[in-house]
């Protein structure tokens, strides 16, 4: 039966060969990913594509004739040049109906 002491011993050699086998394998991976890159051209964006999060801008904009509708960021669009943008803009603003009956027994007396 092996004591406490011969164990810690046996386990620290094994933890001191585990390393030096990672470190060899690791080694080896990187010239086998070094070689795929090289062959097959990679780029940096398609090993490592960067995560796709940003949001669209909601539109501002609308053409009605053509269905189109543009944020207002980047280059205006060919339906809006040498015209004027108010023309094109789409209401946000909520339309509330101050002189419309009330519910006294709703907690927000106010639709948008």
């Amino acid at each position: 039966m092996n004591t406490y002491s011969e164990l810690q011993a046996k386990k620290a050699e094994l933890d001191k060969r585990i390393a030096e086998v990672f470190l060899i394998e690791k080694a080896e991976a990187f010239t086998q990913i070094k070689s795929l890159i090289d062959t097959f051209g990679f780029t940096l964006q398609e090993v490592f594509p960067l995560p796709q999060n940003h949001k669209k801008a909601p539109a501002k904009f609308y053409d009605p004739s053509s269905g189109k509708s543009w944020s207002g960021r980047g280059k205006v669009p060919r339906w809006m040049e040498g015209k004027d943008r108010r023309q094109f803009e789409i209401d946000v603003t909520p339309s509330v109906d101050f002189t419309a009956p009330r519910d006294d027994k709703n907690p927000f007396p106010v639709q948008w």
